[in-house]
């Protein structure tokens, strides 16, 4: 048996992939050999990306797309079908914060987030997997959170949307398995990115102290998992949740 990740062949679609953790997921699938469907909410979101996949020699097209409406995902699920020839993966990357206390929280900031998160992964897994059932075969893996796990004062809404992202990715797993199609979820911890790139150093050092590794991870840390529950090496893996943390959550 081989253990090399060979994508070659392969189309993948990565939501919110215009920067930070989506983007290097991109990346790394494009530098495994698959070629990229990068979606964003505006088109030029995705500009960097789709130069840097092209950079690499693969194919690459930028798709303009509000994950959370249900018939322009569709739609745009068939464009990507229609330019790439198939659609071999898709990465749910795409979501939103809006924290504050529960008490404090409005319903505008409750649904947003939810409609985000947690729909717009509902509508990308409901339009690939009719592709993919057809094809018998493909891989979806869910950005999560280990907020998801275990919850956070401040992010209700957050914590619940990738809860409810993990619960999708179980369900969906289970109805899907018998089609050659893989579901599984990535929960990464604390990530190096520019939302952390602002906090203070005494909340770096807050969170630092909770990591047994006592280091941020990378958005590249995140990128490897997903590469590797894209590729034949998880052949018998589905349902499962990934944790990338540094051993955070134990």
């Amino acid at each position: 048996m081989s253990y090399t990740i060979d994508l070659h062949g392969k189309a993948a679609l990565v939501t919110g992939a215009g920067r930070g953790i989506g983007q290097a997921i991109a990346l790394a699938l494009a530098q495994a050999g698959a070629d990229i469907a990068v979606a964003e909410l505006k088109e030029e979101l995705a500009a960097d990306t789709v130069a840097q996949v092209t950079a690499l020699g693969r194919s690459a097209k930028a798709y303009a797309v509000d994950v959370s409406d249900f018939t322009a995902v569709h739609t745009m699920l068939d464009m990507v079908h229609k330019d790439f020839g198939h659609l071999d993966i898709v990465v749910n990357n795409a979501g939103i914060t809006k924290d504050t206390l529960l008490v404090r929280m409005g319903e505008e900031d409750w649904d947003a987030v939810l409609r985000i998160n947690l729909k717009g992964a509902f509508n990308c897994t409901h339009g690939a997997a009719k592709i993919m059932m057809k094809q018998r075969s493909g891989r979806i893996v869910n950005i999560a959170s280990i907020i998801g796990l275990i919850g956070n004062a401040g992010q209700a809404n957050y914590a619940a949307s990738k809860a409810g992202l993990i619960g999708l990715t179980k369900s969906a797993a289970k109805e899907l398995a018998s089609r050659g199609i893989n579901i599984n979820a990535i929960a990464p911890g604390f990530i190096q990115t520019r939302m952390t790139d602002v906090l203070t150093d005494e909340l770096k050092q807050a969170m630092l102290n909770l990591i047994p590794q006592k280091t941020l991870g990378l958005p590249a840390d995140v990128a490897n998992a997903a590469v590797f529950l894209c590729s034949d090496l998880s052949n018998y893996i589905t349902g499962q949740v990934l944790v990338v943390d540094g051993g955070m959550v134990m």
